[in-house]
């Protein structure tokens, strides 16, 4: 940055300008084109041409250049350009979404969003090749590796992925790599969320995978024993929870590699896919509370039987020594990554959501295990309030047992109640021609439930949250999460 003084402001330019060029004058260009003006008339000197058109004129070829100017309106400053993108913002109607399919609304604690979310010592850090000076930011991955390690009752965890439906596909390709059968066939059920099933189709395609997408019932019933691995949602999209574990025996007897999609915030309540058998449990951490954000970035997370450790994608934080000998934490397994194997590495890509995946950690150490509990056990208490409700209203729920989503079959009713759902400033999910899904968070209020039962059925019958909460309380009607099932 150039120094500023009373001499060095009457030796400037006094050329007139126009209004156009005085309106920049907040230096957009100047933060973003290093070049000045100065600048760009000495390299100009030293290549022999007197203009920026005349360089253009010369190393340009004529065959691909646009002829005639572009139609374009008159430049804006900066705090013109803010306005205009906020007044366009501000035309966003804003539904609460409860549509789920593994995006949720969450309230993010402010120290953490200060401090970390909005802080750029965090956010514009990159990977952290010399731990010398990256200790907290590894020490808070370590974390984010034990608390998928809790959570999930399995042996290792990464320090994050991409999101959780390209985590799917590295379960995949990461089945094949361990499993010692000959099959290329790899099975999904069809209640995994459907952005998973389609990055599955794309990565299996040009793997020669044959992808047999089909009813997880129906495996439980008749398994398919031709398949070198297979991928379970649990629970699954439309917010069943099932039994898995005898299955997963079966399917171990062939030698199947067995993947389990899962939720963090059900794990908490739920008994750990770990003990269920999975060989690899993956998954999104967005719900511990990062901003849905139109879609992302969230962090996702993978971890697996120690005896794999070896082709776990991603990267993995160790605890070291330094040479005084003193705790150090450093990036224990990262040789599988493309930019030391390239083409050999197990996973292809580079970035994982560090950002992301501190602060879903630090949301869990903020809340401790005591914290997260009460969380959970409220979505979970909220979504029997409003399943009881609704079938006290005369609309029957698919699901037998559930956590956070409900599903009900409504035929011709569905659309119009939808559209009065919207009209309250709510989105659900359409499933099929019949069916909405309901999702709901740590954000939902009991106003939310209220709506919806006015949603559902109108004014016809009044409910007591407080009575049905009562009825809750008693063992014998939590009726959610079966026993076996349960963590606690």
């Amino acid at each position: 940055m150039s120094s500023f003084s009373a001499s060095s402001l009457s030796s400037q330019n006094n050329k007139p300008y126009s209004l156009q060029e005085l309106e920049q004058r907040d230096h957009f260009i100047h933060r973003h084109i290093g070049p000045s003006e100065t600048d760009i008339a000495d390299m100009l000197d030293i290549l022999g041409m007197s203009s920026l058109d005349d360089l253009i004129n010369k190393v340009v070829p004529d065959s691909i250049r646009m002829s005639g100017d572009l139609n374009l309106p008159d430049s804006r400053t900066e705090t013109e350009v803010l306005d205009a993108l906020r007044n366009m913002a501000n035309r966003n109607q804003v539904a609460k979404s409860m549509i789920g399919m593994g995006y949720h609304s969450t309230i993010l604690p402010g120290v953490i969003q200060r401090n970390l979310l909005e802080n750029p010592g965090w956010y514009t850090a990159y990977t952290p090749y010399q731990p010398e000076i990256s200790q907290g930011r590894l020490e808070a991955l370590l974390n984010f590796q034990q608390m998928i390690i809790d959570l999930t009752g399995m042996d290792i965890a990464n320090a994050s992925l991409l999101d959780e439906a390209t985590a799917a596909a590295e379960s995949m390709t990461f089945c094949k790599r361990v499993s010692r059968s000959k099959s290329m066939r790899f099975f999904v059920a069809d209640d995994c969320h459907p952005q998973s099933i389609d990055v599955l189709k794309t990565r299996a395609e040009p793997m020669g995978f044959e992808l047999v997408c089909g009813n997880l019932q129906e495996q439980l019933e008749n398994p398919d024993f031709d398949l070198f691995g297979a991928l379970i949602q649990y629970p699954g999209t439309f917010g069943d929870i099932h039994d898995i574990e005898i299955l997963i025996e079966k399917w171990h007897e062939s030698g199947t590699i067995i993947s389990v999609a899962t939720d963090p915030m059900s794990l908490v309540l739920l008994k750990p896919p770990g003990e269920l058998g999975a060989d690899v449990v993956f998954g999104s951490t967005q719900r511990f509370g990062v901003p849905m954000g139109f879609g992302g970035p969230h962090a996702a997370f993978f971890a697996a039987r120690e005896k794999y450790l070896r082709n776990i994608p991603g990267r993995i934080i160790g605890v070291s020594v330094d040479r005084r000998g003193k705790t150090a934490l450093r990036m224990a397994l990262q040789t599988r990554e493309q930019h030391i194997r390239r083409e050999k590495a197990t996973s292809n890509i580079c970035t994982a959501q560090a950002l992301l995946a501190v602060i879903a950690s630090s949301y869990a150490v903020y809340h401790g295990p005591d914290g997260l509990k009460i969380i959970a056990q409220r979505i979970h208490r909220l979504t029997n309030i409003l399943a009881e409700g609704l079938k006290q209203l005369g609309f029957s729920v698919d699901n037998s047992h559930f956590f956070d989503t409900i599903t009900f079959s409504l035929g011709e009713k569905r659309d119009s109640i939808y559209e009065s759902a919207l009209e309250e400033g709510i989105n659900l999910r359409k499933i099929g021609t019949e069916k909405l899904g309901i999702n709901l968070d740590e954000a939902t209020s009991t106003e939310d439930i209220t709506t919806l039962w006015q949603v559902f059925a109108g004014d016809k019958k009044q409910l007591s949250i407080k009575e049905l909460d009562s009825h809750f309380m008693d063992e014998s009607n939590y009726s959610g999460i079966p026993k076996n099932l349960r963590r606690f």
